[in-house]
């Protein structure tokens, strides 16, 4: 009888494209995963993988067994997310995340897996997309909430919500009263999201312009450093409305009339496809419901 941990491990060589990936993700050696695919071939009495300069890829029978193999591990999940008690799903899942969501909805997410799944752990990270997107795609985190959609063949996505960006301004500037040109803000230091993220790279190019001042950037990881320098007047803040809700509805910050049009943030739960993922899929599915104002506050 063929071994289903064989046929798992096959799944996840061809998936990561090596034995070292499938060793470090099955927290085993690569000998043995070396040693599970040599029994599985043997059971079949065919070649399934080819090695070649480290990777490994799959033969026209590998292919073949691919497609099966993917079946029955999703056949699995199927199962266990039918019958299993849910509440005993344990575990840690690592999730990373933008600090957008942070200041959204995020700490309801919590309450909602804490409450559903009381025995899965969460190890939350908070970082810029970019940083997560590598990350995600290093194996170092499970699920990530970051701007998205993200381009890779072995990437999940599902869409949780678009915010749309404004120009923002602490009363004492005195702006709230006209509608601001490009060339208006521009007298401004504009406040937003670090480097290499795309609010920063949106208002640089934006700005850009032979015809207006060269723009000031303050850049910042910290979307509370980004809040606080724009209520103290020291700039314009070019961040989602959605998160400075509390600072507009006190008078703190008021929301600028502009003749320009910035595309909203839109925000995507990301992850790898694999054969173990059920967990991750639920709390992903979560996060949706919740986004998209699905979901109530689970009771308990």
């Amino acid at each position: 009888m063929v071994d289903f941990k064989n046929i798992e491990t096959f799944v996840w060589v061809v998936a990561l494209g090596s034995f070292r990936g499938a060793a470090h993700k099955l927290n085993t050696t690569q000998p043995a995963i070396s040693q599970r695919i040599a029994q599985l071939e043997a059971e079949m009495g065919v070649r399934l993988l080819q090695r070649d300069n480290r990777a490994a890829l799959p033969t026209p029978s590998g292919r073949q067994m691919m497609l099966y193999a993917e079946k029955l591990i999703g056949l699995r999940a199927e199962m266990l997310a039918a019958v299993r008690d849910r509440t005993a799903m344990r575990g840690v899942l690592r999730l990373g995340v933008s600090e957008t969501i942070v200041h959204t909805w995020l700490s309801r997410l919590i309450k909602d897996v804490n409450t559903t799944y009381p025995n899965l752990s969460l190890e939350i990270e908070v970082d810029i997309t970019p940083n997560l997107r590598a990350r995600l795609l290093a194996q170092e985190i499970d699920l990530a909430f970051l701007l998205g959609p993200l381009t890779a063949p072995t990437v999940r996505n599902r869409v949780l919500c678009a915010y749309p960006n404004g120009f923002l301004a602490s009363p004492a500037l005195k702006l709230g009263d006209k509608t601001m040109t490009a060339h208006d803000l521009a007298q401004f230091p504009m406040i937003t999201f670090p480097r290499k993220t795309q609010p920063y790279e949106l208002i640089r190019s934006l700005f850009n312009r032979s015809d207006l001042p060269s723009v000031r950037l303050h850049a910042s990881a910290s979307l509370a450093t980004v809040i606080h320098m724009a209520i103290e007047g020291l700039g314009i803040a070019v961040i989602p409305t959605a998160i400075v809700e509390n600072e507009i509805a006190d008078g703190r910050l008021q929301l600028l009339k502009t003749t320009i049009s910035i595309p909203s943030l839109t925000f995507s739960a990301s992850w790898l496809a694999s054969p173990d993922a059920l967990a991750v899929e639920l709390v992903a599915q979560m996060a949706v419901e919740l986004a998209q104002g699905q979901r109530t506050q689970a009771a308990g």
